[in-house]
């Protein structure tokens, strides 16, 4: 059963959506509408929009859009009915809930807390007799009482079902504990046993304070050195970062990314309270716009091996086009910095840290290594990559300066360098404009909906539909006026559209695109938010006519099948035109 329509309207209203994406987004004014850096990609140049009258978002980049439920869908990775909670909490009403939705809802809570329940623990048998290898390792990794207690760090007794049997005594299924990955089952009908054995364990706990997963580290020799949970219902890698739920909260200005969750706690037991790590995955666009809610410039302290830099360069190239400035840490004397500050301690590091560079001078010297400079050919080729990457700095005092840099590694003159940028960009903005001259040929080809499987077959009936359906979101009241029916529409998308929104107002409810949430994807909503950005006119009846005619008659085109039909389909123009059945 979907939310009562009334409910939802009043959800919509207490919630205008330039409140909410602006807890998020910083927007600014422009006419009636506000614009800013979209959060669903990274840009420099801020091309999403948020309409206010139209209670609607929309980027022009990426072709993300929709409502207020949309867009808290989208930037908290919820389902539909989460969306729906989340808002009423924000504003402090109550959610008529249906069985299904109660169920969800009460299965997904009860995952947070068993993977509560299993952290302490977890917890409790690092403290127990029987932890007392894993309290020696800790000891041994120079981990303090403290951090221990911070971080809520356990220990995974080396047994098979120790987990399971103390979190079914509790009350949790054996399924759930399946569910939140914590036990193991190779068989479908074979016995379960723990995921996690002899293991130190570092619970992972989101943004919210949720515990949503585990990392188990092997103590002494072993294989895998780290563990973790797998994916689950309340868990993805890639969207969650480990300790930004401590480092959320620094007042340095500034995060360090970490590869691992040792070097992440030790940065904080030392007293760097703004370190994170990944979580056994490289760094992710989804991390990225995680951290951009956090920070505007980002240290990464990768170990300073060759796999180390290669994993900077990764990090380095997702965070090329966001508006995080980046800093890379070099290292010498040890590998990582939970090595540098147990031998070096933290003055030292924190000289590091603020001597570390920027990601252009790290780039640039990265370049230089490949090259022996002593040969001409070498030399060349450096010039030649590293104008290429000069070229893309947004601003013309970088390049002077890095390009005067890099002019005197070559030992050429700075105009040399200089000629060479302003040639690749040159030759960049005239790909960039003949890209642009063929898309705006073909802007039929713009109006396709991105979706697999959906196209428009007949670009005259496809833009009345999508004129019929701006008109109805922005009067509602022609839904009892229009004489369509859905299947009349040429594009299987726009009908479902069309009657979703009818039947909306049918129930009571507004339609608007908040109302279709729920049975929509998030590319078919981005897609309908294009389709009000283009069609923003006033209504009358003659356009209402006029969109009509044109479905119709394509209608009955479409169904022209033998000479009879072309009869039929001649009779119905001529009607249309005002001529005679005998002209």
């Amino acid at each position: 059963m979907p939310f009562p329509a009334t409910f939802l309207d009043e959800l919509v209203a207490r919630n205008p959506i330039e409140e909410v994406v602006g807890s998020y987004v910083s927007l600014t004014r422009r006419g009636s509408n506000y614009f800013g850096l979209c959060p669903f990609h990274n840009e420099k140049t801020p091309s999403f929009s948020v309409a206010p009258d139209k209670q609607m978002y929309y980027c022009f980049g990426c072709g993300k859009g929709g409502g207020v439920i949309n867009f808290i869908m989208e930037r908290e990775n919820l389902s539909y009915p989460d969306a729906v909670r989340h808002l009423a909490k924000r504003v402090g009403m109550e959610v008529p809930e249906d069985a299904g939705h109660r169920e969800n809802y009460r299965r997904r809570e009860r995952l947070y807390a068993l993977c509560k329940e299993a952290a302490r623990f977890f917890h409790e048998q690092f403290l127990a007799p029987g932890g007392q290898a894993a309290r020696e390792y800790a000891a041994k990794r120079g981990l303090s009482p403290a951090c221990l207690t911070r971080f809520g760090i356990g220990y995974a007794p080396d047994g098979w079902r120790n987990l399971l049997e103390a979190m079914k005594a509790k009350g949790y299924e054996e399924q759930e504990l399946l569910d939140a990955g914590l036990i193991v089952r190779k068989e479908q009908k074979g016995n379960a046993y723990d995921k996690f054995r002899n293991r130190l364990m570092f619970p992972i706990i989101d943004v919210r304070g949720n515990v949503i997963a585990f990392g188990g580290r092997v103590m002494g020799e072993g294989e895998p050195k780290y563990l973790n949970s797998p994916e689950t219902e309340i868990f993805s890698k890639r969207r969650n970062l480990f300790a930004l739920n401590v480092a959320k909260k620094t007042k340095r200005g500034y995060l360090i990314l970490c590869e691992g969750y040792m070097d992440a706690i030790t940065l904080h037991q030392y007293g760097f309270d703004c370190a994170v790590a990944s979580l056994g995955t490289s760094l992710t666009e989804e991390h990225v716009k995680l951290l951009s809610n956090y920070t505007k410039e980002l240290i990464l302290t990768y170990d300073g091996d060759a796999a180390g830099q290669r994993a900077s360069q990764r990090v380095l190239n997702i965070l090329e086009k966001t508006n995080i400035r980046v800093r890379v840490l070099k290292m010498e004397g040890a590998k990582d910095p939970d090595e540098f500050l147990h031998r070096y301690g933290p003055e030292r590091f924190e000289r590091l840290l603020q001597g570390a560079e920027s990601q252009t001078t790290y780039l640039l010297q990265n370049i230089r290594q490949k090259y022996d400079l002593d040969q001409d050919e070498q030399r060349v080729g450096f010039i030649k990559e590293a104008a290429q990457m000069i070229a893309g700095l947004p601003s013309a005092v970088e390049r002077e300066v890095y390009g005067g840099r890099a002019a005197e590694a070559a030992g050429v003159t700075p105009q040399t360098l200089k000629t060479e940028v302003d040639r690749i960009r040159e030759q960049r903005a005239r790909q960039a404009s003949r890209r642009q001259e063929k898309i705006d040929l073909s802007p039929m080809t713009q109006r396709q909906p991105k979706i697999r499987g959906e196209q428009y077959h007949a670009p005259r009936s496809s833009q009345a539909e999508e004129q019929i359906l701006a008109m109805i979101i922005q009067e509602p009241g022609l839904c009892d006026e229009i004489p369509l029916e859905p299947e009349e529409f040429s594009s299987d998308l726009l009908g479902r559209a069309y009657d979703a929104l009818r039947e909306v107002w049918r129930r009571g409810g507004h339609p608007d695109l908040n109302t279709l949430a729920e049975s929509f994807s998030a590319q078919e909503i981005g897609h309908l938010s294009s389709v009000l950005n283009r069609w923003d006119h006033v209504v009358s009846s003659r356009a209402i006519k006029d969109c009509v005619e044109i479905i119709r008659g394509h209608k009955k085109a479409s169904q022209v099948k033998s000479a009879e039909d072309m009869m039929d389909y001649l009779k119905y123009i001529q009607e249309k035109k005002g001529l005679g059945a005998n002209t």
